[in-house]
């Protein structure tokens, strides 16, 4: 499974591999429980991982620089339901991230995804597309 099929729906708790997309939704298959259902559009929004950023001090970093901070990092993950734990987690694992503009809930969707990534050992990684989109150095 490629890290560039996993899409996050509002509404529903967890992540998706998106098997097929449609007009009017899609159909995606739960990391959790492994179902397979159609979600419509109409009702629910998708967000691909690969897509999403994480504001900090700096610029703002693509989820997969978080994931990959967390992933070298020591610590143990937090509970993902106790936020000064999350809190407290990712200022040691990412002091960078902008914590004023970030909600704790997005970082406990992070725990929370994270540790999905890691049950389903799907490396976090960005597609060949995204990488070659870098701009090229001025001679």
């Amino acid at each position: 499974m490629d890290y560039n099929k996993l899409v996050s729906v509002t509404g529903k708790s967890g992540l998706f591999e998106m098997v097929s997309s449609k007009n009017d939704g899609a159909i995606l298959k739960s990391l959790d429980d492994n179902t397979t259902k159609f979600i419509s559009n109409r009702l629910h929004n998708f967000s691909q991982l690969e897509s999403i950023e994480v504001y900090t001090i700096r610029d703002n970093v693509n989820l997969v620089d978080v994931f990959n901070a967390m992933d070298a990092s020591k610590q143990a993950l937090p509970f993902d339901k106790d936020a000064a734990a999350v809190k407290a987690y990712f200022q040691v694992v990412y002091p960078d991230m902008d914590f004023d503009r970030v909600y704790t809930s997005d970082m406990k969707k992070m725990v929370k995804w994270f540790g999905i990534l890691k049950a389903n050992n799907i490396e976090a990684k960005l597609s060949d597309a995204e990488l070659t989109e870098e701009p090229e150095a001025a001679e």
